[in-house]
């Protein structure tokens, strides 16, 4: 043999023995050799592939850090969508969640469930194409993420190569990046001794490593990970049971939670939260509840998906941490819709693990309520850890010089009148367009990066162009020229060609971002794509009724409203207009061709159909050029009844809309294909 086939051997023996190590020390928490034995093995495969760097391969265990840094992170759309999940906040809350999973698969005996802890991290999708780790993202917005791929290699307990002959030819693993309790601290002694950024959090600190331009920065944090599901596989036949996927995940190498189980019932379930709740402190990372997941992947698939969230789970989020405070003072924020919101400045206060000094009173009937007054003693928590809010005041506690909190008359940035609707609890300034702080936060919310993403255009900046007068509303923004840019604080002539290069990519968009971006009151990214998807231009919006606007999935009487008034507004479609001629455009959305056998007929479905799903009808429906709406207007053409069929069917046929059985629909289904 010659040396090369010898040295291949060699490499081709130290990997397998250091992955084989990897697994047992991060996947079986049953390591067989010292820290010292297995650093002499990867420092001999190191020198070994020094000397022969022809025999470096991408996969090896020494090759988690090597790119050179990202000037950006690129996007990635998500195949299968990263869904959040709805919040349980009590018992009754999880009672009520496993009694709708077994009336909607319509069974009386106990759902099994399997239960994982809800680590407090970062979601990330891995990618592997016939064996080998090919790419990584964040969640991002559910749909799109970043490419972290780079800073994904660097975890040791993320395989760059899956383990056994029987791994998909395709699998996308999701999981969660964290940062350990003691890893936290370390880092965060190491900065402090360096005089560098201080994190407040295990969770900031795991997402700030995580989406650092310099892979070789992420490599020097101490990130770890949890496996807890998947999102598209192929090419091996996957278990029945989400409990059973997660054994799969470890025999191919991935780390998954020791602290799963399967359990029957609600009781069950909430039995292990509280002993989960009992570990909590114990454990060595952060965690803020536990997951139930329906176990059956056949139920998980008849429970299906509502908007941004699968049916079949659920998050059990802990009580918040509350403690005592001072409110030393209450002053009032002006949001980009006019809203004015009461912020009480608080005596800062520690509450898990975040520095707290100010939370939020919400309105005026709010601080009534609770009779808050400035120099009352208050019980502070995170609502669901995130959010600071007063929980209470200990009036006990209230000094003789307490001074209680009014509603000021005059917007505190443009001095307009504050007005106050009697049906609405949110006081508003009446300043509109002429108040700068509306200005400014509309303008921000139509760069921000779920909306038109102008990269580099920050709240620093958005506030010097609209304090100078260049920008009043988001088209000005396309009117800037590099002078004026060049000539603002802190920006040069590169910066502003930069910002300019930006908006000029940003003009490249889609319809629901662009819709999103317009900040449209209540109106959030899934129902910016509901509009989109059910318009496929802007114009019919214009003139879309509130009635109208109801029929669309997940949009209600308060939101349909907010929606017709805002493009009724001339004002608004002049901005809109404005946009649009400076050059922001989108690939047409491709609705149903006029050829299709039901192009221009809507249907309404109701009742429970026994030969197809309702999800199936509709997507069948669609399929052959139909709208299907949500309720039954005078604009219905027909209305399919199932099983217990309600209000829609009596409103059918009080408008004299035509009515099939799911006998009817399925001949004619049969007829149209």
């Amino acid at each position: 043999m010659t040396t090369i086939e010898i040295r291949s051997k060699e490499i081709e023996k130290l990997r397998h023995n250091i992955n084989e190590h990897n697994y047992r020390y991060y996947v079986l928490d049953d390591p067989i050799i010292t820290d010292a034995e297995y650093d002499a093995l990867y420092k001999k495969l190191k020198e070994i592939e020094t000397a022969h760097p022809e025999l470096v391969t991408v996969d090896s265990p020494t090759q988690r850090v090597g790119a050179k840094p990202l000037k950006a992170f690129a996007e990635v759309k998500h195949v299968v969508p990263m869904l959040s999940l709805d919040n349980a906040f009590s018992d009754e809350d999880v009672e009520a969640f496993d009694q709708r999973v077994k009336d909607r698969l319509k069974i009386h005996h106990e759902i099994e469930y399997a239960c994982e802890p809800k680590l407090d991290g970062l979601a990330v999708s891995i990618i592997y194409k016939n064996g080998m780790l090919v790419k990584a993202a964040t969640r991002g917005d559910g749909e799109t993420g970043e490419d972290i791929t780079e800073n994904i290699r660097t975890i040791a307990m993320v395989p760059l190569h899956l383990r056994g002959d029987d791994c998909p030819t395709l699998l996308e693993v999701r999981g969660e990046v964290y940062m350990s309790k003691k890893g936290f601290m370390k880092l965060n002694a190491e900065a402090e001794k360096k005089g560098e950024k201080i994190f407040v959090n295990p969770r900031n600190a795991a997402a700030g490593s995580l989406r650092q331009l310099d892979s070789r920065i992420t490599a020097s944090r101490p990130l770890e990970i949890f496996c807890y599901g998947i999102g598209v596989v192929e090419g091996t036949p996957l278990p029945n049971t989400h409990a059973g996927i997660l054994e799969c995940l470890k025999k191919w190498g991935f780390r998954v939670s020791s602290d799963t189980r399967v359990v029957k019932g609600a009781a069950d379930c909430l039995a292990y939260y509280h002993a989960i709740e009992k570990k909590r402190e114990g454990l060595s990372f952060e965690i803020d509840g536990v997951v139930y997941k329906v176990n059956s992947i056949a139920e998980q698939s008849k429970l299906g998906f509502v908007s941004r969230a699968p049916r079949w789970a659920i998050a059990h989020k802990f009580p918040s941490e509350e403690v005592t405070t001072i409110v030393e003072d209450v002053e009032f924020q002006v949001g980009r819709t006019g809203a004015i919101t009461p912020v009480a400045r608080l005596k800062p206060v520690f509450v898990h693990g975040v520095t707290i000094s100010n939370a939020t009173l919400h309105n005026l009937d709010e601080i009534r309520r609770k009779d808050i007054h400035i120099g009352d003693t208050v019980v502070v928590r995170r609502a669901g850890d995130v959010i600071p809010e007063v929980v209470m005041v200990i009036k006990d506690k209230r000094p003789s010089s307490a001074k209680k909190i009014h509603l000021p008359h005059k917007c505190p940035v443009c001095h307009s009148e504050i007005e106050q609707l009697e049906d609405e609890a949110i006081a508003r300034c009446s300043g509109g367009l002429f108040c700068s702080a509306q200005r400014k936060e509309a303008i921000k919310h139509f760069a921000a990066r779920r909306a038109m993403d102008i990269e580099g255009l920050g709240d620093k900046l958005i506030d010097q162009l609209v304090d100078q007068a260049l920008i009043e509303n988001p088209a000005d923004l396309y009117a800037l020229t590099l002078d004026q840019l060049a000539n603002l604080d802190r920006m040069g002539e590169k910066s502003a060609q930069n910002i300019l290069d930006a908006l000029e990519s940003s003009k490249k968009s889609t319809l629901a971002r662009f819709i999103f971006a317009l900040g449209i009151r209540e109106v959030g990214e899934a129902t910016a794509k509901n509009l989109a998807k059910h318009y496929a231009d802007l114009k019919p919006l214009f003139s879309a009724t509130v009635e109208e606007l109801q029929t669309i999935q997940d949009i209600g009487p308060v939101v349909a409203h907010h929606i017709a008034t805002f493009f009724s507004e001339k004002h608004n479609q002049k901005v809109i207009d404005e946009l649009l001629k400076a050059g922001i455009h989108w690939e047409k959305i491709q609705k149903s061709s006029n050829e299709l056998p039901l192009a221009g007929k809507t249907f309404v479905l109701t009742g429970t159909l026994k030969t197809l799903t309702r999800d199936a009808a509709k997507e069948k429906l669609e399929s052959l050029g139909a709208k299907v709406a949500g309720s039954v207007s005078n604009k219905t053409h027909y209305v399919v009844v199932g099983e217990d069929a309600g209000s829609k069917l009596d409103k059918a046929k009080a408008l004299g809309v035509p009515v099939m059985d799911e006998d009817e629909f399925i001949r004619f289904l049969q007829k149209s294909v």
